[in-house]
């Protein structure tokens, strides 16, 4: 690297001389240290790049230029890595009570009640069995398997195939209620 004498330049002047002199080895150093595992999360090379630009600016401000310049941007470059990995450990996303609820809403709602419809009139056609076992299943409790077939009058073995096949048949079922797509492009 040449040796800028910014010594005889204005202050301002001799400043951005230096940023500019430095700034293929500021690039690079901000990308090898942003592609390293431990700070690939934490900052983009862009965003660490235009950090350390802007400390290296400070500093020359505060200190005059370096005795040693790539040294001055390998510690930069590092010590705003570090700054951004810790300001990423210890962020935590920011919630908004203005902002809608996107679980909540009239409009969800109503669908929720389609769909809760929809299942209940399919369930109703299922065999009887298949009905009991999946309301069983289906409870708002949390009870074993074991209770639910001491409940049914069943074996504990045979309540997993037997649950497999009514929700087959009723996947099968609510399947045959939606409507087909339409066909698309021309038709003939």
């Amino acid at each position: 690297m040449n040796r800028v004498d910014l010594r005889q330049a204005p202050p301002v002047h001799g400043r951005l001389v230096l940023v500019r002199a430095l700034h293929p080895l500021v690039r690079a150093e901000a990308r090898a240290e942003a592609a390293s595992s431990a700070t690939g999360a934490a900052i983009d090379p862009a965003d660490l790049e235009q950090a350390v630009c802007v400390r290296l600016l400070e500093g020359s401000a505060r200190q005059g230029p370096p005795a040693d310049p790539a040294r001055r941007v390998r510690d930069t470059v590092r010590a705003e890595a570090r700054r951004a990995r810790r300001t990423a450990q210890r962020e935590r996303p920011y919630r908004d009570d203005r902002a809608p609820d996107p679980a909540g809403g009239p409009e969800r709602a109503a669908l929720g009640a389609d769909q809760r419809r929809m299942l209940r009139t399919a369930m109703e056609r299922l065999p009887a069995g298949c009905a009991r076992l999946l309301v069983a299943m289906f409870a708002s409790t949390d009870r074993s398997y074991r209770h639910i077939a001491g409940e049914l009058g069943m074996s504990q073995g045979s309540l997993g195939p037997m649950r497999s096949r009514c929700l087959g048949c009723l996947r099968r079922m609510l399947a045959a209620e939606v409507v087909a797509p339409e066909l698309r492009g021309k038709e003939r």
